[in-house]
Parts: C-alpha cells; sequence; structure tokens
C-alpha cells in the first residue's frame, strides 16, 4: 500500500495541484472546525441571540447563518474536489465528498419537501462516511517501517475516526429517543463530528507530529540524497 515512503516523494507544497497538499488539509480541516462556531456567530449578528438551534442544518433559515452555512459547505466542496492525493481511491473518495457536501447545501433539512427534508439526511450520513474513511482507512496506511511520529498521526486518526463514529451514533439515538432539543445534544455532537474531522486533516497536513527529515532544511536533504 502506499504510505510514508510514497509520501515523501511529493510531500508538503512540492507538488503539481493549484492548491498545495499541506495547505488545502488545513483549509478542508479549518472548514469543518469554524463551522460551528461561524454560525453561532452569524445568529448573533443577524438574531442579536446566542440561543443555540437543535442542530447545525437548522442554522439554514437564520439568515446570516444560513448564508455562511451554505458558503462553507460549498468551499468545502471545492476544496475537496481539488484534492488528488496519493491513489486514484483518494481522489474518488475526496469527489464523493465533494458531491455529498453539495447535497447538503442543497437539500436543506428545514424544507416542508419531504423528499427534500430526507435527501438531506442521507448527503450528510454519506459525507459524514468519507470523513470516517479517510480517518481510519486513507490516512492510517502507511509504509512497512513507520516513523514514531507517522504512528503518533495514526493514533490521532484512529480517535477522531471512532469519536465521528460515535458522534453519529449518537444523534440517531436522540432522533430515535426524542431527546429534550432544549440540551441541543444534536448541536454539541455535529459539533464534534466536525472538530474531530477537521482536527484529522490538519493532523494530516502535519501541523503536528511533524517529521524530524521534514524539519530539515531543504540543501541538507538534497546532500543525504546524493550521499
Amino acid at each position: 500500500m502506499p504510505g510514508e515512503l510514497t509520501e515523501t516523494k511529493r510531500a508538503g507544497n512540492a507538488n503539481d495541484q493549484i492548491i498545495p497538499y499541506y495547505t488545502l488539509r488545513i483549509l478542508i480541516g479549518a472548514a469543518g472546525i469554524s463551522l460551528p462556531i461561524l454560525l453561532v456567530i452569524g445568529k448573533l449578528i443577524a438574531e442579536n441571540s446566542f440561543r443555540l438551534e437543535y442542530s447545525i442544518s437548522d442554522y439554514y433559515d437564520n439568515s446570516t447563518a444560513g448564508d455562511i452555512l451554505v458558503g462553507v459547505l460549498f468551499s468545502l466542496a471545492f476544496f475537496l474536489v481539488s484534492y488528488k492525493g496519493y491513489a486514484r481511491i483518494d481522489s474518488i473518495a475526496a469527489n464523493l465528498g465533494c458531491a455529498f457536501a453539495l447535497g447538503v447545501a442543497l437539500f436543506p433539512t428545514t424544507s416542508k419537501n419531504t423528499f427534500v427534508h430526507y435527501s438531506h439526511f442521507v448527503f450528510s450520513f454519506l459525507l459524514f462516511s468519507v470523513f470516517i474513511f479517510f480517518s481510519l482507512y486513507l490516512f492510517r496506511k502507511s509504509s512497512p517501517h513507520p516513523t514514531k511520529q507517522k504512528k503518533n498521526r495514526n493514533k490521532v486518526y484512529l480517535v477522531c475516526g471512532i469519536l465521528m463514529i460515535l458522534c453519529i451514533a449518537g444523534i440517531a439515538l436522540c432522533q430515535i429517543f426524542n431527546i429534550d432539543a432544549n440540551l441541543h445534544l444534536v448541536f454539541w455532537l455535529e459539533s464534534l463530528a466536525l472538530a474531530s474531522f477537521g482536527f484529522s486533516w490538519i493532523t494530516k497536513a502535519e501541523v503536528v507530529f511533524q517529521d524530524e527529515y521534514k524539519k530539515e532544511p531543504a540543501s541538507k536533504k538534497v546532500l543525504q540524497v546524493v550521499a
């Protein structure tokens, strides 16, 4: 399987993408982490209220917050379709994520149309399934002899993937048992799932647990290759 040995050939910003890999990963991660915060701020600006909605999707009809929700989802879709990864499966997964993100944005849960309403949940589930697939499988692929920092990053991906699964399960339970909306459990679970998704992508950009050899000056790396 392609892993660290393959990544070192195309690591960092040395690639033919319009947006460099590391930058793109940070942008994707930041979009997920910042979305709940931006929605709360958007509602505060538009309605002068800090009151949370039942779920993140319910901000769709909240003026400024709704514009932010759709805008971030479209931005996320663009970032994902721009991501090619190291193997064809990475690109396919990212392209699917793009389509599902657009589906979440274009099929609001607040719609009175039953088809549109339930399509939103389907697209949301599929989008998080892609996020989980990245964290638990694609990001954790490695060479036969992964570095210490790669092992640490793999632990982060595993925790993030498990957290997303638990959050999705928790949201389903809230729906099934009709948990009191005033507790805002769905909103917090969605926020935690998005934060987990975002942190896994930021970790993939090696903002944390960066391999030591990637911190060395480029001239030193060239000398090591020649040697």
